[in-house]
């Protein structure tokens, strides 16, 4: 197994990601910012968290199969969300779990970061989703 992914006692539980990754390998599999574009650069789901989170997170799926790698070579994922507040995780968890068993994604997540932002690169862009993949 490439990635073992886990929760050490002492850590704060529960939570909807892993604490810990680690990876044996000789494979990195970067994808960078995925956003709620279709391939055409069409904006998905302009306004709706939840809908954003899930087409970045399909197309991060995409990203990664390219590359010859899934959710379960995943060591680590980092979201940025605009104008974040906790009033939000609602919406942005739903959006997880809508995708999740589409896309091989595992619950709970690989360890993973939210960072709030001010402004993504486009005025109608919520979120950006980058994923660091292992593969031997």
């Amino acid at each position: 197994m490439t990635v073992q992914r886990f929760t050490p006692d002492g850590m704060l539980q529960p939570v909807p990601y892993h604490h810990v990754a680690v990876g044996t390998g000789t494979k990195h599999v970067h994808v960078s910012g995925q956003v709620a574009r279709q391939a055409d650069g069409t904006p998905v789901a302009p306004g709706d968290l939840a809908g954003q989170v899930a087409q970045a997170l399909r197309n991060t799926a995409v990203g990664l199969e390219g590359a010859g790698a899934s959710f379960a070579d995943v060591l680590r994922l980092t979201f940025y969300v605009t104008r974040w507040s906790p009033e939000k995780i609602g919406d942005f968890m739903a959006g997880v779990e809508a995708v999740a068993e589409e896309i091989g994604l595992p619950l709970p997540t690989p360890p993973a970061s939210l960072i709030g932002v001010e402004y993504l690169f486009e005025p109608d862009v919520l979120v950006e989703v980058e994923a660091t993949a292992l593969l031997d």
